[in-house]
């Protein structure tokens, strides 16, 4: 009752040249060069400066003034608030608002 179809030549040869093309596209991915890791650095002046002149600030905030990844400008706040520099006041789920603690 209805078996597999019988492929012509053709067919097979078509179907044989791309399976060898598709591993010709696998083999240079692996030969390639390793992914070189992006270090950002921010600059501690340029940012308190920053937070210092606004009344409250955001991740996104800084990121954008400062011209840094959001990951960047997240755990620089992170660790300004850990230094007692800035204080979280704010905000929910990963949107938190940050002011500058008085000297």
């Amino acid at each position: 009752m209805g078996g597999a179809k019988k492929t012509t030549n053709t067919k097979q040869d078509k179907s044989t040249s791309s399976k060898d093309s598709k591993k010709g596209k696998k083999d240079k991915g692996e030969s390639g060069s390793k992914k070189a890791e992006i270090i950002v650095m921010l600059d501690e002046q340029q940012a308190m400066k920053i937070i210092q002149h606004s009344k409250v600030i955001t991740v996104q905030d800084l990121a954008r003034q400062t011209g840094v990844k959001i990951s960047a400008a997240n755990a620089f706040l992170k660790d300004s608030a850990e230094k007692g520099t800035v204080k979280r006041i704010g905000g929910y789920s990963g949107h938190h608002l940050y002011q500058p603690v008085s000297s």
